[in-house]
């Protein structure tokens, strides 16, 4: 690297982006029903009342807008802290960096995340409501902040999140290319993705029941407030260990094919456009 060069004059700082553009498009577009079906699982109103199986696809539009800008920004910080945190691939802070580099990335995505998720979720458990009308009622009853409503508990659920799966997804990645002496191609690096994806997954379910009440709580409630810890016990009070752990399947199921594809998809897509 060039003396007061930084990675963004480096060819690998844009295929970062537009690789972690496709990836994601490709993923929240493919596995969408999968996320509806968990999201209704999750909503105080119980999977019937919620939707059950009709209009799955319910709020795909919010998808759509915000997937390739959330996912880009999450892998341009993610590669920048990567390379601001950069050290020696034998060290042991390795997996340290990793955690850093990727608890930045949610960090900043979910700028861009939460106000599509919180559009969408509503969205998919009152599929009778358009996209754009969910939007603009929840801009004229709560404003901005309300498309914000979640943040911190996103955050929350996102960094836990990345602190398991990304870590553990290098580290599978490594073992692979030692076991076979060459570095891991694009199916053995998203084989890697879905395990360590799906394992993220469960362990992170309960947070994720937890901002799905949130953002679908009623204005002014108690949830609404995006307090995560009364959350949690608000759904272990009424429903126990099988209420924060509703939906864990088509979570885990979601992620693991999520995973494969997300971080095949971005590893064979980087590796074209360098």
């Amino acid at each position: 690297m060039a003396p007061g060069a930084s990675p963004a004059d480096q060819p690998g700082f844009g295929a970062s982006l537009l690789a972690g553009g496709v990836a994601g498009v490709s993923v929240d577009l493919i596995l969408f029903p999968l996320d509806t079906i968990k999201t209704r699982l999750q909503s105080p109103q119980g999977f019937k009342k919620a939707g059950g199986f009709r209009g799955i696809y319910a709020g795909v539009p919010s998808t759509a807008v915000g997937s390739f800008p959330n996912a880009a920004a999450f892998f341009i910080t993610y590669e920048y802290a990567k390379f601001l945190l950069r050290t020696d691939s034998s060290s042991y802070l390795v997996p340290a960096t990793h955690m850093l580099a990727a608890s930045a990335g949610e960090v900043v995505a979910c700028l861009i995340r939460v106000p599509s998720e919180v559009v969408k979720q509503r969205a998919q458990v009152s599929a009778a409501s358009g996209t754009f009308q969910i939007f603009s009622n929840i801009l004229y009853q709560e404003g901005i902040q309300g498309l914000y409503r979640g943040y911190k508990s996103t955050v929350l659920r996102e960094i836990p999140f990345s602190l398991v799966q990304f870590p553990l997804w290098e580290f599978l990645k490594a073992l692979w290319s030692r076991k076979q002496d060459h570095v891991v191609n694009s199916w053995q690096s998203a084989a890697c993705g879905a395990f360590a994806g799906g394992f993220a997954a469960i362990v992170t379910t309960p947070l994720d029941v937890a901002k799905t009440r949130i953002m679908l709580a009623k204005t002014g409630s108690n949830t609404a407030s995006g307090n995560v810890l009364s959350a949690l016990l608000e759904v272990w009070k009424t429903q126990g260990i099988s209420g924060l752990f509703a939906g864990v399947f088509p979570r885990m199921a979601a992620i693991s094919l999520g995973g494969f594809i997300f971080l095949g998809a971005y590893d064979q897509t980087r590796h074209l456009l360098l």
